[in-house]
């Protein structure tokens, strides 16, 4: 990419308006799934989704098998990229509502903030759910432009929002993916002469499901295959604008989910195959995300990485790349795995916490993961009670699906584990109280959606898993 200095008509709010391209800053895509499962793509082993731009990505790049989301549900996980840090740092232990009036603290540098220092021009299309009132929106946390939906697509009112203003319009669940592909392909064509950083955060596959006429129905499996496979399209109609801009070679891309899948919708939920569980849990399900990164310029193709990493990890990553600065002042708990990227290294530890809802749960290090003692959680239609259980230990390389504990033959290992998770629980110790309590909200059409597919599940002879046969 050759130097240039240019005005970009689009910057908000007293951002800079000169953006002077340099040639070693490559341009940044990261596109997020919301409840998207670890078995739910081509590449990643299944047998009923279509993703074939998912799976060329994976061939002209890497595709991570031991990649981790900050949280197992939707606005800590979000924080957790947006700043490197693990969200219970920020209070950040649970989901926001259209009720909160809060959201993710202002004195966290994100993402965008870094990079926009660092002479990029900033985007988000999609979901933002850090926080709607006015001090907690994208353009004041470091993005020069928004469009998109400012929480979860179940969520009442469900707006687009642009920029800082509500749109007139209520949103069509059917149209979400077209309407974000079509904006993120016109932010790309918009700022092919500098470096940017696009943040496509899809609202899709979170219930309700919609799909476009494109693809309703078309799936011979169900309408979360729909779904996923227009979510697939829409990352080929990046990848080829990029091709047509000549962005192609140049370009980080990275695509990933903000947590497992939502297992107790059922069909509409889809799978983390073959991790045990989904969202909303500590087990590798809840948290073992699909993670694929594509940058041809600098990373060889064909790729497959066996080793742990983590959301945490993209801040103090893809700020390195860009030429940024990582803060000094405050834990940043994500690792530079460049070197994993590039070839040329490792990530510098291979240990995780599991956190949920401001609890640390589990603890990962190297192959090991050991969970604390946990009662019993119950399930619903589709998805069975796990039983309570007391401290269990398990190798993950051996044991994907967590299903034989071996403590008692490794006693070492679980003391060594114990020992980080308490060491990692003393840098905790001066973290905020939880921001809110949590609230619940749901959208009408999402209860109705459920209620068909379980009336479905019964004509079809289906017997529910558990007592508990719903959660509306």
């Amino acid at each position: 990419m050759k130097n240039t200095c240019l005005l970009t008509s689009g910057m908000m709010l007293g951002a800079l308006s000169l953006y002077t391209q340099a040639s070693d800053q490559p341009n940044i895509i990261f596109i997020y799934a919301d409840d998207l499962g670890y078995g739910d793509l081509g590449c990643y082993g299944s047998q009923v989704n279509r993703t074939p731009n998912l799976d060329r990505m994976a061939a002209e790049g890497i595709r991570f098998t031991d990649f981790y989301s900050a949280s197992s549900i939707s606005s800590p996980s979000r924080a957790g990229l947006m700043t490197g840090r693990h969200p219970i740092r920020m209070g950040i232990h649970a989901v926001f509502f259209p009720g909160s009036y809060t959201g993710m603290p202002q004195n966290e540098i994100t993402m965008a903030n870094a990079l926009q220092d660092a002479g990029y021009y900033t985007g988000i299309v999609g979901k933002w759910h850090l926080g709607h009132m006015p001090e907690y929106r994208p353009l004041q946390r470091g993005f020069h432009e928004y469009f998109g939906i400012p929480y979860s697509n179940d969520m009442n009112p469900s707006i687009y929002m642009e920029n800082n203003e509500a749109g007139n319009r209520m949103v069509n669940q059917d149209s979400i993916t077209y309407h974000y592909t079509q904006r993120a392909v016109r932010f790309i064509e918009e700022n092919q002469d500098h470096p940017f950083f696009l943040y496509l955060a899809h609202n899709m596959p979170h219930v309700p499901l919609g799909a476009s006429p494109a693809f309703k129905g078309k799936s011979p499996h169900g309408l979360y295959s729909d779904v996923v496979e227009e979510l697939d399209w829409g990352i080929g109609e990046v990848l080829n604008k990029l091709d047509e801009l000549g962005l192609d070679e140049d370009t980080i891309v990275i695509f990933s989910s903000d947590n497992g899948p939502w297992l107790t919708e059922g069909p509409h939920g889809g799978v983390a195959t073959p991790l045990f569980q989904g969202k909303g849990t500590s087990w590798e399900g809840g948290q073992r995300v699909p993670a694929i990164i594509r940058w041809k310029k600098a990373i060889q193709p064909g790729q497959v990485h066996s080793d742990m990493a983590c959301m945490l990890d993209w801040f103090p990553t893809l700020v390195k790349l860009a030429g940024g600065k990582v803060p000094t002042d405050r834990i940043i708990d994500g690792e530079d795995i460049s070197p994993v990227l590039l070839g040329t290294g490792k990530r510098p530890t291979q240990d995780f916490a599991y956190i949920e809802y401001g609890k640390v749960l589990a603890y990962r290090s190297g192959d090991w993961k050991m969970i604390v003692p946990e009662e019993e959680r119950k399930g619903n239609f589709w998805v069975a009670d796990v039983p309570a259980h007391d401290t269990v230990l398990y190798n993950l390389k051996a044991d994907i699906s967590e299903q034989t504990d071996v403590k008692d033959q490794h006693p070492e290992v679980l003391e060594r584990l114990m020992k980080k998770m308490d060491a990692f629980k003393e840098t905790l110790k001066d973290c905020p109280p939880p921001l809110f309590v949590m609230e619940w909200y749901t959208e009408m059409f999402t209860n109705q959606q459920r209620r068909e597919v379980i009336e479905e599940a019964k004509r079809k002879g289906i017997e529910p898993k558990s007592g508990v046969t719903s959660d509306y």
